[in-house]
């Protein structure tokens, strides 16, 4: 912090001598005009800082491009760094979903020279969508975010696919600065021929696996999860372009995975709290046994009540044995009171009791039965 406070305000006594007209110790010529120049350089790249690149149209860039004389600079005096003004470099692409591997170019293109004035052409939606293919970013928001590029120091909207003289001449450009892949069209095989026929054209390295097609191809790839992603965060599957069907796969899908998180947590906070739960579990381990066993043990709560209610159970389904003092079935079974017998007010006997009666009943008929005909047999026949 301490680097940034001393630059700057030199660079705020720089200004103000410069607006005082160079007054100070000296009053020569001389030293004003080299004060002047070795101040400008740090002026400019803290208004470059301060705000965005002018558009080519607006007042300022009109400005700077009239204060240039024009005549183009050669290359070796660009290069050491003698050439009476700034060396005005173009650069152009479509710089859609602007990344690194454009802000790399740029700052190569920006380099190339110790002393540049950056210009930067950005084509326009319909000649890149006829030429190349359509965009995800529009063209505004491509040229906004170009000019917010701290390299930049000029933006030209619509900037025109091949160059011509007059579009050279009209911007007063220098040099051309982009990669040295030949860009092929219907009309040539190179683009940039012209230019690196008049020995204008300064080649600058891409920044090998980031490009736009890089990123759509990522973002294709992962379509489920960015869709997922942007539901969850309120967009509407007809903004998404997303199917019914297919929006409620990916909400239940959020859900799902809503779940597994709360999950994760609630295990998280029982492995943290794993040892308070067993040293109260061990704690209450002897009274939950001994209400379990009083509750359901052998003479237990439980027992007793079934104990109990087997007993009444038994003894209402079970019913008590008929009288002794009933009389005893006649010779042919039948009970010699049939009166008091079916007055008796005396319930009847279990069934086992009533199985013995009747076998005696038949017994004892059987046995009358045989005696009778063994009397008939031995009795003498009338005639004899």
């Amino acid at each position: 912090m301490s680097r940034k406070r001393s630059r700057l305000s030199s660079e705020e006594e720089m200004s103000s001598k410069l607006s005082d007209g160079g007054c100070g110790e000296g009053q020569n010529g001389s030293e004003t005009s080299i004060t002047s120049a070795t101040s400008q350089a740090p002026i400019d790249a803290l208004q470059s800082l301060r705000q965005a690149a002018p558009y080519s149209t607006e007042p300022e860039a009109i400005a700077e491009r009239e204060r240039c004389h024009y005549g183009r600079i050669p290359r070796a005096a660009a290069l050491a760094g003698t050439a009476h003004r700034k060396v005005r470099v173009y650069s152009d692409g479509i710089y859609d979903m602007f990344h690194q591997g454009h802000a790399r170019q740029l700052q190569q293109a920006k380099t190339v020279f110790p002393n540049v004035y950056l210009i930067v052409g950005v084509c326009s939606d319909s000649l890149t969508h006829s030429r190349k293919g359509r965009t995800v970013m529009t063209e505004d928001e491509r040229y906004e975010a170009v000019r917010h590029c701290r390299y930049v120091d000029e933006v030209v909207r619509d900037a025109p696919w091949e160059y011509d003289e007059e579009f050279l001449e009209k911007h007063k450009i220098d040099f051309v600065a982009h990669d040295d892949i030949p860009y092929t069209t219907e009309d040539c095989e190179d683009t940039y021929a012209l230019i690196k026929a008049k020995d204008m054209f300064v080649a600058t390295q891409r920044t090998e696996g980031v490009s736009t097609s890089d990123i759509v191809a990522r973002i294709v790839r992962d379509y489920d999860i960015y869709v997922r992603r942007n539901l969850a965060r309120g967009y509407s599957a007809k903004e998404l372009n997303v199917g019914f069907l297919n929006e409620k796969k990916f909400r239940l899908q959020n859900k799902m995975d809503d779940l597994k998180e709360k999950g994760k947590k609630v295990m998280t906070n029982i492995g943290e709290k794993r040892v308070d739960i067993l040293t109260k579990w061990e704690e209450k381990s002897r009274e939950l046994i001994d209400a379990f066993l009083l509750l359901f043990g052998p003479d237990g709560r439980l027992s007793n009540i079934w104990n109990e209610s087997k007993g009444r159970l038994m003894q209402a389904l079970s019913q008590p044995p008929s009288p002794r003092g009933s009389p005893p079935p006649g010779e042919n079974g039948d009970s010699h009171s049939p009166v008091h017998s079916r007055s008796s007010v005396s319930p009847p006997p279990p069934k086992s009791r009533r199985y013995e009666t009747l076998y005696e009943a038949q017994a004892g008929n059987w046995m009358h039965r045989a005696l009778n005909v063994l009397a008939t047999r031995k009795r003498p026949h009338s005639g004899s």
